[in-house]
């Protein structure tokens, strides 16, 4: 049994880039974690409204209860405005919780996402992974984000080049149900979170090691 732990900078992300596996690793009896980092609040610049944070903590709630958490924090740090957080007060909260869980695989977004949260966030979470402050820590993969990850320009140093597979062929279709919790997210087709763009990454994925649906990671740290 291992200890693992997805983050997401905004709710979602776990489900676009890693819920079959959320799914899976727990079927086969891991711990499983979610580590958010971003939430709205009413003196938000965007001005969210209390029936809209009502909303998504409800939501939050009942993606803990599907995927069967056994554990989850959120930061609440300020949705759409991490590159004015100060960076090592990020990289100190999420050191917190790396101590509080001591997780061997974590799951993280890709470095170069074009959602300049995703990007604050890799540079503070990958900090805090270094092997002095967490020795625990066994495995990182990053995930790609529809919408987020395949807009990154298209230059050399920014290509998400998957080198873990993870068969998700018997728990795609509760991942699809799962993101549909999160309504105001899914997009019309042909659009990236449509559900026809969800399923057709799936399949792309899953034909790289023939099977029906997988999703791709790129391992950058395996201590294994």
């Amino acid at each position: 049994m291992k200890k693992i732990l997805f983050v997401s900078v905004h709710p979602d992300d776990e489900t676009l880039g890693c819920g079959g596996t959320i799914l899976r690793l727990k079927n086969e009896a891991n711990l499983i974690f979610w580590l958010n980092l971003t939430s709205g609040s009413l003196d938000h610049p965007f001005g969210f409204t209390k029936e809209q944070l009502n909303k998504r903590e409800k939501t939050i709630e009942l993606i803990i209860s599907k995927y069967k958490f056994d554990g989850f924090e959120n930061l609440k740090l300020p949705t759409q405005m991490l590159n004015n957080i100060e960076m090592s007060s990020m990289i100190s909260q999420i050191s917190r919780i790396f101590h509080k869980i001591q997780p061997d695989i974590i799951f993280i977004p890709n470095r170069s996402d074009i959602h300049s949260d995703h990007k604050s966030a890799f540079m503070a979470l990958y900090s805090a992974t270094k092997n002095f402050r967490c020795s625990f820590i066994k495995k990182i993969l990053m995930y790609e984000t529809l919408s987020e990850t395949e807009f990154a320009p298209a230059l050399a140093e920014n290509a998400f080049i998957p080198n873990t597979f993870i068969d998700i062929s018997n728990y795609f279709e509760e991942k699809l149900k799962i993101m549909k919790l999160y309504d105001t997210e899914i997009m019309p087709i042909p659009l990236p979170r449509s559900e026809y763009a969800i399923r057709a990454l799936a399949a792309y994925r899953g034909s790289r090691i023939g099977v029906q649906y997988a999703e791709a990671f790129m391992m950058i740290y395996n201590k294994f």
